[in-house]
């Protein structure tokens, strides 16, 4: 059984998290295709090129402790906007979006470009201030020294990166339901999209 739900949106949002529960809920693979962009990005920090970096990349290097940084997060976004380098990741993530036994995958672009025949897409969403703060708080759990002001800048500047790229700009697609956690808790948020996906499903 092939069921391919995608979900989409920006930095912080809680797409991650909820696409990780909706994975579980389902007994689905799931893929953090950011991890994609930021395994590249940690590559292109120690000196390697973009695009020969997205080309040879392997699983395992999706295992890198250090790719949650914010240096890394910033490089990522960087890399994102070359147009070579998202097609070399294409092939990597649709042939995992077509596995047996369903898959979850979060990004920016896969309801409409990755996946855009997904049976179920969603666009997870929040106020810039929100995603900031969440970020921040997350990043000095790890130890990272960095202002609330730097880290809502970051946003604000890595969503008009995003939003602008001349390939593939982070959009909800047009048949995607827009789930904003600005005031939701988690569990508010996962219920909101397994609700909706189970009406794909039937």
């Amino acid at each position: 059984m092939m069921f391919t739900v995608a979900i989409d949106g920006p930095a912080a949002a809680g797409k991650g998290t909820i696409s990780k529960a909706v994975a579980a809920h389902y007994g689905f693979a799931h893929l953090d295709t950011g991890l994609l962009y930021r395994a590249v990005g940690a590559k292109v920090l120690a000196g390697a090129d973009a695009l020969v970096a997205a080309q040879t990349l392997q699983p395992s290097d999706l295992d890198n402790a250090d790719l949650r940084t914010h240096d890394v997060a910033q490089a990522a976004s960087q890399v994102a906007v070359n147009a070579d380098v998202r097609e070399a990741l294409v092939t990597f993530q649709r042939d995992f979006a077509r596995r047996d036994g369903g898959a979850v995958l979060d990004g920016r672009d896969i309801g409409t470009v990755i996946c855009p025949d997904a049976a179920a897409k969603l666009y997870v969403t929040a106020s810039a201030v929100c995603r900031a703060a969440r970020r921040h708080k997350e990043l000095q759990d790890r130890g990272d020294d960095i202002s609330a002001d730097q880290v809502l800048a970051d946003v604000i500047t890595r969503d008009k990166r995003d939003a602008e790229r001349a390939t593939a700009p982070m959009v909800a697609a047009d048949d995607a339901i827009v789930i904003d956690t600005s005031d939701m808790t988690i569990a508010q948020a996962v219920a909101a999209a397994v609700a909706y996906i189970d009406t794909q499903r039937t």
